[in-house]
């Protein structure tokens, strides 16, 4: 095979993947194709954590035509027994003659033991084809598996002054609803939404992921309120939807409302450090993270929005803006965060834009200076 040909079928394994994304953590999403002769023999990708990988899920498309194939693997195959039997052995044991590896797998797990087994057993190992393709859908997994920290997203829909709300205390709409199903997209592929109790008490929003078909996955929705002022009527705390709802609370909080909430089947995780603006953030991130939450959609608001970039919590940004003007009674998309310069600035980086209706998302990484 040429270079040219391994990433054209590294792409196609990509692709693979890409059908897994927010359906596979706190495993990775990871692709497979199987090619012989010239011909594509075998797809396969990871559908959910316990169940079998990309490269079994292609070895059994392919059949027993396998020996002296290619296979292309977005992602290293793992050489350990876990929820399922190492990869690697069952590519030796089907006779494949040849893998491709898009990345090497950064669990210390695996890290370079499955292409290392491989190669002793004389099967010719390509790695890094794509390498950095197939490090961008893995971020949340690579964050998680290297740190214990997920991977945070900070969305907002916002104004040409920079607002998220008309009024204060009050909601409305400021984007349109083209940005709405990327944003139900992005919900669809985030293990947790996470909002503050005031986003709930003021817009009542229900965090689910509405997709054409009703084909999207809920995520776990998670409410940050320090002194439980959640209603109980609250429509977060009343949904028929598979996905559960976490709220995170002073240990302080009323032990009667805590009580009730479980009582409701509401998680309630009571957090011991607290700082000037409420709960300890960082704090929250860790018991997600050891709760094998690998990714975050952050919705606000703007106090919440401020704590995560304040502590450099938040790793990527999607704000949605609209062509408007909200003026100056509505609440800035965020709150508690002052510089005096440009040098001192919260930046973004890698910095991309897409229109969707009328108005324009802008995302990127953040860079903390």
């Amino acid at each position: 095979m040429t270079q040219e040909q391994d990433r054209y079928y590294m792409r196609l394994a990509l692709q693979e993947a890409r059908r897994g994304r927010g359906r596979t953590s706190p495993n990775p999403c990871v692709g497979a194709v199987i090619v012989k002769d010239d011909h594509i023999i075998g797809r396969g990708y990871h559908k959910k954590a316990g169940e079998p990988h990309a490269e079994i899920n292609a070895l059994q498309k392919a059949g027993r035509d396998v020996a002296g194939s290619t296979i292309y693997i977005t992602l290293e195959p793992c050489n350990h027994t876990g929820r399922t039997p190492p990869c690697s052995h069952a590519l030796f044991n089907a006779g494949v003659k040849r893998v491709v590896v898009g990345m090497q797998d950064p669990n210390p797990l695996v890290q370079g033991s499955g292409i290392r087994y491989l190669s002793e057993r004389g099967i010719e190992v390509v790695s890094g084809v794509l390498a950095e393709e197939c490090k961008e859908i893995n971020r949340p997994f690579i964050k998680h598996i290297t740190t214990a920290m997920p991977w945070v997203v900070m969305k907002a829909g916002v104004s040409l002054d920079g607002r998220i709300t008309y009024r204060k205390g009050k909601s409305g709409w400021i984007t349109g609803p083209e940005s709405l199903v990327k944003v139900h997209r992005l919900r669809d592929q985030a293990d947790v939404i996470m909002v503050g109790v005031d986003t709930v008490r003021i817009d009542d929003p229900s965090l689910t992921a509405r997709l054409p078909g009703k084909k999207g996955k809920d995520p776990i929705r998670v409410i940050v309120d320090t002194n439980l002022r959640i209603p109980l009527t609250a429509r977060v705390l009343h949904l028929e939807s598979e996905a559960p709802t976490w709220i995170f609370c002073s240990e302080k909080a009323d032990q009667g409302k805590r009580s009730d909430l479980a009582e409701m089947g509401i998680v309630v995780y009571p957090v011991a450090k607290s700082d000037e603006q409420g709960l300890n953030l960082q704090s929250v991130m860790e018991t997600l993270g050891s709760e094998n939450i690998t990714s975050v959609l952050v919705e606000g608001g703007a106090r919440i929005h401020g704590s995560m970039l304040r502590h450099k919590l938040v790793d990527h940004v999607n704000l949605f803006f609209a062509p408007l003007f909200a003026g100056d009674q509505g609440i800035s998309v965020i709150e508690g965060i002052g510089v005096s310069n440009r040098k001192e600035a919260i930046r973004l980086e890698r910095v991309r834009y897409k229109k969707f209706g009328d108005d324009m998302m802008v995302e990127g990484d953040v860079c903390y200076r």
